[in-house]
């Protein structure tokens, strides 16, 4: 059916590999596979900078410029770039983005359907003013409920700007055609807010098994960074203020006063804006039981992972984050890593339902410790967990994910009438 109807999908993200942070390797994913479907993709976005705000290596913040990725056109257009910190210095980069991502769609031909992704919305305002001077059906792709993070991690306290971003939310969500979100809590967020049901469609992260699959530790990786015959537990992802990284380090200074302290080595990789807080809070811990690196490439982010016996999953204790699903989880559990899960809600129900790993009270040291310990010495557990994630980890293959987004597209791509433009 979904090679019936072709559509030209013209997707706008502000995150896109080289970038490899969840929404760039999502958005990457995704339209590899639709493109494999016969289909076309545009990608409007901005030169490659997250997280540090340097713009990557071999690459120019110019106000045009396109590429071709996979068959995917993409287009990176002009952004005042900022630093992944400072609430003001983003809002600069988010709207900037807006007004250029606008522009340079209104030159891209033959439409069918606009697709604009969050975090942040401002990517979908750009997204509903092209449907609109277009009039082609705008989908918004709801990856975090935003202003409602921003609170949760305190960076806006701000009441009357945020009922200002709540009410442009909002109206987003009213304006969007279809509304594709990444778990069944957004989805109930959004119905209990009075968005329509039937036009919502949960579409769940992913993982890609071609990269992401079993593999023997890389030995020559393992010794340059002296974790030979050590017990790896790993942390591989964004380090920022909503991941409260400092409970694994805390954990790791409890680990130190243990038996353990000669087997277990506690790996970071990634880069962020609590990076250089963590840093320098190991230091002040005196923690010798950790190894810092920097953001590695999609290519090499397997392995690193293979380096890895156990994966922490962690994110700050408050409600909003019982919504959401890491995205690593699904990478962990392709690759057959056990996980130790700190995050309450849809997550954990399927850390619970497929036993892929044990969870820890978040934001509590000493049970993440406690956990640490029990799965250390009982290795029967361990390879029974990593058993179970391999297999679960088929129910989120991220072509089926594609194909599942992708004929709501197409569905929504052939049916553009007289009574959708008159919605507008």
């Amino acid at each position: 059916m979904l090679r019936a109807n072709k559509v030209h999908i013209l997707f706008l993200t502000d995150n896109f590999p080289p970038e490899n942070n969840a929404p760039a390797n999502r958005t990457f994913d995704h339209a590899k596979e639709w493109v494999s479907n016969g289909h076309k993709v545009t990608v409007i976005t901005c030169v490659p900078n997250f997280p540090a705000g340097k713009v990557y290596k071999g690459y120019k913040n110019k106000i045009y410029q396109t590429e071709q990725m996979s068959g995917i056109r993409v287009i990176r257009v002009w952004t005042f770039i900022s630093a992944n910190s400072g609430f003001l210095l983003r809002i600069c980069d988010f709207i900037s983005f807006m007004v250029s991502s606008f522009f340079a769609g209104i030159f891209v031909r033959k439409v069918d359907v606009i697709v604009g992704t969050s975090p942040q919305f401002f990517t979908a305002c750009a997204a509903f003013l092209l449907g609109l001077i277009r009039r082609r059906p705008y989908i918004f792709e709801l990856r975090d409920l935003w202003p409602d993070s921003l609170k949760a991690v305190g960076v806006l306290r701000n009441r009357y700007i945020l009922i200002i971003l709540e009410s442009l939310e909002l109206f987003l969500y009213r304006k969007a055609l279809k509304i594709v979100c990444v778990t069944q809590s957004f989805r109930d967020n959004l119905v209990g807010r009075g968005i329509e049901s039937g036009k919502i469609h949960v579409v769940k992260n992913g993982v890609d098994n071609s990269r992401f699959y079993p593999r023997k530790k890389d030995q020559k990786l393992l010794s340059s960074l002296n974790l030979d015959g050590k017990f790896v537990i790993g942390y591989i992802g964004t380090h920022g203020m909503a991941h409260g990284l400092e409970t694994i380090l805390q954990s790791a200074k409890l680990l130190q006063k243990t038996e353990l302290n000669d087997q277990v080595r506690f790996l970071f990789v990634g880069s962020g804006s609590e990076k250089n807080y963590l840093i320098n809070l190991s230091k002040r811990l005196n923690l010798k039981n950790i190894v810092f690196l920097d953001s590695v490439s999609r290519i090499e982010m397997p392995r690193y992972l293979s380096l890895v016996d156990v994966s922490i999953i962690h994110l700050k204790k408050t409600d909003l984050f019982k919504t959401v699903i890491p995205s690593k989880l699904f990478e962990c559990m392709a690759m057959g890593i056990p996980v130790l899960h700190g995050v309450e809600g849809e997550s954990s129900d399927i850390v619970k339902k497929y036993m892929v790993g044990m969870l820890f009270s978040q934001g509590d040291e000493t049970s993440l410790t406690l956990e640490i310990q029990k799965i250390y010495r009982d290795q029967s557990l361990l390879s029974e967990f990593k058993g179970n994630a391999i297999k679960a980890s088929r129910h989120f293959d991220r072509k089926m994910m594609a194909e599942k987004m992708l004929s709501v597209f197409v569905e929504t791509g052939v049916k553009i009438n007289s009574r959708f433009h008159r919605g507008l």
